[in-house]
């Protein structure tokens, strides 16, 4: 069986914006039906890289391809894509129905066919489909930006900060309309500065500094080159788990803020050391109450990767 191209597939891409190098020889490659996260500090070239893929700006060398196409000179966004940067446009004065329905006319259809209802329902809006959008909050104007995108069906998605602003609820919303997509084919590229949104929903993730990618791939590579990360540990037992953290190799352990005292502490380990302390605490009758990393695996990366890719550019 034939493979099917990527959604996405980039090659050496550069982009300057006078002598500012916004993007330094970029290679990304987005599958079909795959959620593809893109994180970095600010200024690290995420929404320059996520307007090429809309089509609002061109490189300046390189190639790029979407679903199978070369992309050209034309600032136009290539078929089958859709999305936002920088938050949605929306018209304040129009009610959340009527702005769907005037992008379905712009796009030359119907607006009573064009599944405006849906789109809303999709979303969690159709309770506040008839109220004018200046009324909205952040995370509502979100989830009709998200909506607006579900109009055209598209075969890659592109999204800037979808979370931004959003309430549990309206989470759920989102996450479950990209999980979806994604399972019907539908490729999605969005950024977040929340890493916990990143290793919910993506299955791959790209990390950039200063222009440049410094990690592209798995989360599960991702966390297994982390090395070392620290684990908030709590047991029905905390006296006797610390006396067994200290006596199981490759752990280092360390206090709760409280002190001793406190029923959980933090230990330091390989995720193999991991394994051997559960596995000793079990057979020392200890019960494990909670075993979490103090800072998420991506988040742990993400600091260590930018900080370093910024030292070596201070260098060079």
């Amino acid at each position: 069986m034939k493979k099917s191209s990527p959604a996405v597939r980039a090659r050496g891409i550069e982009k300057y914006f006078g002598e500012v190098v916004a993007l330094d020889g970029i290679e990304l490659e987005v599958e079909q039906g795959q959620i593809h996260g893109l994180a970095g500090p600010n200024g690290a070239g995420k929404t320059t890289l996520l307007g090429l893929l809309l089509g609002l700006a061109v490189a300046d060398k390189g190639s790029l391809q979407i679903l199978g196409t070369p992309v050209g000179r034309a600032l136009a966004a290539p078929a089958g894509v859709t999305g936002f940067v920088d938050g949605p446009g929306l018209y304040p004065s129009l009610t959340a129905r009527k702005n769907l329905a005037a992008l379905a006319e712009l796009q030359g259809r119907n607006a009573r066919t064009a599944g405006i209802d849906e789109a809303l329902a999709d979303v969690g809006l159709t309770d506040v489909a008839d109220d004018r959008v200046r009324g909205f909050s952040l995370g509502m104007r979100q989830r009709l930006g998200l909506a607006a995108a579900l109009l055209s069906k598209p075969r890659l998605l592109v999204l800037d900060e979808p979370s931004n602003g959003l309430d549990p609820a309206g989470k759920r919303h989102v996450h479950g309309v990209l999980t979806r997509l994604a399972s019907e084919g539908t490729a999605v590229v969005m950024s977040s500065h929340r890493m916990d949104d990143l290793e919910t929903l993506c299955s791959e993730v790209t990390i950039l500094s200063t222009g440049r990618v410094v990690f592209s791939g798995p989360l599960s590579k991702l966390a297994a080159e982390n090395g070392e990360l620290e684990y908030r540990l709590l047991t029905s037992d905390p006296e006797a788990a610390r006396k067994v953290a200290g006596e199981t190799a490759g752990i280092r352990t360390a206090d709760a803020a409280g002190g001793v005292e406190q029923a959980w502490f933090v230990v330091r380990a390989e995720v193999p050391a991991l394994d051997g302390l559960v596995v000793r605490l079990v057979q020392a009758g200890i019960a494990i109450r909670e075993l979490a990393p103090v800072v998420s695996p991506l988040e742990a990366a993400f600091l260590a990767l930018t900080d370093q890719a910024a030292t070596e550019q201070q260098e060079n």
